[in-house]
């Protein structure tokens, strides 16, 4: 058969490979960036669908504009200004299906073969999967606990200018390793983006978990130039079976992210968009976020408990302030890969580092996942790692 090129780029997640192989039974998997399905308001949103469906069916079950349903984007324009800083309009957003759909049209929309698009090192291994197809250049950027390397930032871009077209980044509780940029950062990182003109993917899944600290407002509240393209969902402080998330981008920006739309699937589902509306007219979703951000700060400070009492002292990882996850690192010349085999004999599993790399070969990291796992699995999960890490620390 005569596939296109861009077919011999895909491939198979390395994180639902790895799902495959934790999903024996018994194990304890902190692999998955899964929220926690007991709270899924299930029962709420029953009562929901019967209301959008009595009050609207046959508008529910119809195609609809592309931009998205319009009382759902006002909605979020006014939770875009509440809690991220951004003052925008409904007409500078769309609805799309899930923030990687976003991902992906800002691929379609910017980047020609061997383009480059600079990722925070290390970055969401899905943003790599989603624009590999358009045959781009992958290239790192240096990071610390408090975000991009701005003097690392500006030396790649003056040494590739034009062809630098995208920047993906993740400042609030990033995944994988869950550090958040500072204001600082965010500010001198902006005024290089202005700098150079540069158009910037602010993916924000996470935004809405902190357990710790005030806001941090976002890249997109200090764009004075229209060149940050906001990314939020509904995945991970709702549910993400609707696949309902949004984008935020200036006049021109958002017109090419509709007409990637209407090319790829018309639009995203009426009857979803309308019963997400529904339930927040019906319901208060900073309650339930609230809910959501207790279970987290006790699962992660659980987590992070053993962490400190089960792992040799020579094991590092970071302390997110909300968020799903934590970034494990193990001395330089150990291999997580190694490691993560004798976990699943111990019946315990992880991600492993080195596919959230876009360049660089570095297998001595992990990310563990703390939304998921219920406290007692936690306990038993961390022991268990911690054994298998203390045997193999001594080999």
């Amino acid at each position: 058969m005569r596939y296109a090129k861009r077919v011999d780029l895909m491939k198979a997640s390395e994180i639902r490979e790895m799902i495959k192989l934790t999903l024996k039974p018994g194990i304890i998997s902190f692999a998955g960036g899964l929220p926690a399905p007991e709270m899924f308001p299930v029962e709420q949103m029953k009562k929901v669908a019967c209301e959008v469906m009595d009050e609207s069916g046959m508008v529910a079950m119809q195609y609809s504009a592309t931009e998205g349903y319009v009382p759902l984007r006002e909605k979020i324009v006014d939770r875009m200004k509440k809690y991220n800083g951004i003052d925008t309009k409904v007409d500078n957003v769309a609805i799309i299906s899930g923030s990687q759909q976003g991902i992906d049209f800002a691929g379609r929309i910017f980047l020609d073969e061997g383009d480059i698009v600079l990722f925070e090192t290390p970055s969401y291994m899905g943003a790599f999967n989603a624009l590999k197809s358009y045959m781009p250049e992958f290239m790192d950027v240096p990071t610390d606990d408090e975000g991009m390397k701005i003097d690392e930032l500006e030396r790649i871009i003056e040494q590739y200018k034009e062809r630098i077209k995208l920047i993906y980044v993740i400042p609030d509780f990033q995944n994988p390793t869950g550090r958040t940029w500072s204001l600082q950062r965010r500010k001198d990182f902006m005024k290089v983006i202005n700098k150079y003109e540069i158009p910037v993917i602010e993916d924000n899944p996470y935004g809405d978990l902190r357990f710790e600290g005030q806001p941090i407002d976002s890249l997109k509240s200090l764009d004075t130039k229209g060149l940050v393209i906001y990314l939020g969902s509904f995945s991970k402080i709702l549910a993400p079976g609707y696949r309902v998330a949004w984008v935020c981008a200036s006049d021109e920006i958002i017109s090419k992210f509709i007409f990637a739309k209407q090319g790829a699937d018309l639009q995203s589902s009426t009857l979803a968009q309308m019963e997400l509306n529904k339930y927040m007219e019906m319901y208060d979703l900073d309650e339930h976020v609230e809910k959501i951000r207790e279970l987290y700060h006790k699962r992660r400070n659980l987590m992070l408990e053993m962490m400190e009492k089960e792992f040799p002292k020579c094991v590092k990882f970071t302390y997110p302030k909300g968020g799903l996850f934590t970034w494990v690192e193990l001395p330089e010349d150990k291999s997580a890969r190694e490691l993560l085999y004798k976990c699943v004999d111990e019946n315990v599993a992880y991600v492993c580092g080195e596919s959230f790399y876009p360049k660089c070969d570095k297998t001595n990291t992990f990310r563990m996942n703390f939304s998921t796992m219920p406290e007692d699995l936690i306990v038993e999960g961390v022991k268990r790692l911690g054994k298998a890490m203390r045997e193999y620390l001594e080999e």
